[in-house]
């Protein structure tokens, strides 16, 4: 297995564990990350982004594979079931991960998944009638943004 697929799957295996340093540690410090919930993300924000997902998802269950990676890039498949904390609902978020490297460690990663069969299962019947639409996105995205604010200030 090529040392940037190993990479991945240790950062995936971290997760499992709920082990936001294991995971951070296989980022760059200048890491950028996106998904269609938090938007753009930079440095600390991205370690804090997972120690608050790490922390707050009690009953979080990650699966993973298609483990794909060269020197440069690489992707992954990974799937998330949790509990929703705002309205108790049950979530299974399904992704596409993108990463690429430098000096052995991840310095981008793009998380791709449906923001409305997400919203779908996360906010009921709000978003399966108006997920789809840029004003309940954008307040998904404002919403998610607050609460990593919150977090990282504590």
């Amino acid at each position: 297995m090529h040392a940037n697929a190993e990479l991945i799957n240790t950062f995936y295996s971290a997760f499992q564990s709920r082990d936001a340093d294991g995971m951070n540690a296989c980022y760059r410090s200048d890491v950028i990350f996106s998904d269609p919930a938090f938007g753009t993300l930079r440095g600390q924000e991205v370690l804090s982004m997972w120690q608050m997902l790490c922390e707050r998802g009690k009953d979080l269950k990650i699966e993973f594979g298609n483990i794909q990676a060269d020197d440069e890039a690489g992707s992954a498949h990974w799937e998330a079931w949790y509990t929703f904390s705002k309205g108790r609902r049950r979530v299974h978020n399904i992704i596409e991960a993108a990463f690429v490297f430098q000096e052995g460690r991840i310095i981008q990663h793009a998380d791709r998944f449906n923001l409305w069969k997400w919203s779908s299962m996360a906010l009921g019947p709000v978003g399966t009638f108006l997920g789809w639409t840029p004003f309940v996105q954008a307040s998904i995205r404002t919403e998610a943004r607050r609460g990593l604010d919150a977090f990282m200030q504590k």
